[in-house]
């Protein structure tokens, strides 16, 4: 594909998401478009945040659910980033009339106290790395309308991501069994639930993928980075008025109220 392109569609997203409008799905426009296509998209809205000041603080991990890569036909999740200005905490509110249709998802959050620079980094190294977890809620937003994705959408789109927000507690990985950490979401129109499990069968084996990749790719996970392993629970949408709860059993519950 041409770099004319891969501009044009990384203006498109930019646009899209300064005016909070949905655009028509990439991938039907131009069905040769590819994983690799769709990450040197991101890559080019993310220069162009970078230039613009802002600060890469980390990492998200999308499509950590086998079902998912299923549906989508790939065998590995995908990534995004996250900048400074994404970051929430608990006491923030959520402003959808920034976003387009946005949705929340319930995931563990960890930082490292040092550079994970081995593309064949061992388990056991990614473990001793671990400065401590946290419990996050990711806000995925799309600019394609309806949520009417491919994997080339998502991934041109900062695998659609738009804000976290962290708790305020932080925890000791030491002795803690990730896959089973359990979530409940407590919405208005019900309960939805999840386990660790979800995440690759692990949110450890997440972000060990995660930091492999990065490495190769040259751009290594760095200290004090945060990296989110994907979703434990299925996303719920988002409306102005919504307050739900994010019970992460055992460890803390945090409360998204969106206006």
């Amino acid at each position: 594909m041409s770099d004319a392109l891969y501009h044009q569609l990384a203006t498109e997203i930019l646009d899209a998401r300064t005016r909070a409008v949905a655009v028509s799905p990439f991938s039907a426009r131009y069905p040769e478009l590819n994983v690799a296509d769709a990450y040197a998209i991101q890559s080019r809205v993310n220069a162009h945040h970078i230039n613009s000041g802002k600060r890469l603080v980390g990492y998200k991990i999308g499509l950590t659910s086998k079902a998912v890569q299923q549906q989508l036909g790939v065998n590995e999740p995908d990534f995004g980033v996250l900048f400074s200005d994404m970051e929430l905490c608990g006491q923030d509110r959520v402003m959808t009339q920034g976003l387009i249709s946005p949705k929340a998802e319930g995931e563990i959050g960890f930082v490292f106290k040092r550079d994970l620079l081995q593309t064949d980094l061992t388990f056991a190294e990614l473990l001793a790395a671990i400065d401590f977890f946290v419990p996050v809620i990711e806000i995925v937003d799309s600019v394609v309308k309806d949520w009417k994705i491919t994997l080339v959408d998502t991934v041109a789109d900062n695998a659609s991501s738009a804000l976290y927000m962290l708790g305020a507690k932080t925890f000791d990985p030491r002795g803690v069994n990730f896959a089973e950490l359990r979530l409940t979401i407590h919405t208005a129109s019900g309960d939805v639930e999840g386990v660790g499990a979800a995440c690759l069968g692990n949110p450890l084996y997440a972000a060990w993928w995660l930091a492999r990749k990065m490495a190769e790719l040259g751009t290594p996970i760095k200290a004090g980075q945060l990296v989110l392993s994907g979703a434990m629970a299925p996303m719920v949408a988002i409306q102005p008025g919504d307050e739900i709860r994010f019970d992460f059993k055992g460890l803390d519950v945090l409360t998204l109220v969106a206006e």
